[in-house]
């Protein structure tokens, strides 16, 4: 399994990172998880396609984590010609906001033939694996976290191949945090201040406490902020280690 971190900054591009935005590959498929506004730069320096995936997973709602797909639908349209079927995964009202998004940008987009089909799946709360066809060999279970962003939040537990890769999107500390890391191979968690406590993100300090009981092999901190860019050499590099734009992570 491997991830490529193609954006792992904050809504304000803590540091120069990119907006949210990752490249998870198996041995059957390939998924875009998150599709932040930098979608196509950060896809193309790393010599990357957007015919490279056939599902894009959204965690939430927010500008920074889903707001690159009207970019990424006319790059399929257009340079790329995409031809094969393009599914969005993500939580209620996904396909709603979407539409909504791509009419603001770019009005009348989606009248614009195209050549592939777009499907949605919308993940209803409720922390029971889901297998979707369109993702083969990939179970995917949401754990609603504490995020407001006019839908439900989730952070994302996908089981593939005997692996176990977590997501925590944006959250604030809870259950559902530990739980949906829990024992994984990789957590990517959002690590968005070092000690300030905010209801709707997570700390360094917080998080730090709780390594044991997340009991995941590998801790990737991302989304953070200058404030907590400032802290990277405080972090416990035995336990964790911070995200940058362009790493490769084999699990």
């Amino acid at each position: 399994m491997r991830l490529t971190i193609l954006g792992c900054g904050d809504a304000f591009s803590g540091g120069g990172r990119l907006p949210s935005c990752y490249l998870v590959e198996t041995g059957e498929t390939a998924f875009l998880l998150d599709c932040g506004p930098s979608i196509l730069p950060a896809l193309k320096r790393l010599g990357r396609s957007t015919n490279d995936f056939d599902v894009i997973v959204i965690s939430h709602l927010h500008g920074d984590h889903f707001g690159g797909l009207p970019f990424l639908l006319i790059d399929a349209i257009y340079p790329a010609q995409r031809s094969r079927p393009l599914t969005m995964i993500g939580p209620p009202g996904l396909e709603a906001r979407f539409r909504l998004a791509c009419e603001v940008f770019y009005p009348r987009v989606l009248d614009t033939p195209h050549s592939f089909p777009i499907t949605f799946v919308e993940l209803a709360p409720g922390e029971r694996p889901r297998h979707v066809k369109e993702l083969p060999g990939v179970a995917i279970t949401p754990f609603e976290v504490d995020h407001f962003s006019g839908a439900p939040s989730y952070a994302l537990r996908f089981e593939m191949g005997g692996k176990v890769f977590a997501f925590s999107g944006d959250a604030g500390w809870g259950d559902n945090v530990v739980k949906a890391g829990h024992k994984a191979d990789l957590y990517l968690l959002e690590c968005y201040m070092y000690e300030m406590k905010l209801a709707v993100h997570l700390d360094y300090l917080t998080i730090a406490r709780h390594f044991d009981t997340i009991g995941a092999k590998q801790i990737v901190l991302t989304h953070m902020s200058e404030t907590m860019l400032d802290h990277c050499g405080e972090i416990d590099h035995a336990r964790c280690k911070a995200a940058e734009d362009g790493m490769v992570i084999e699990f």
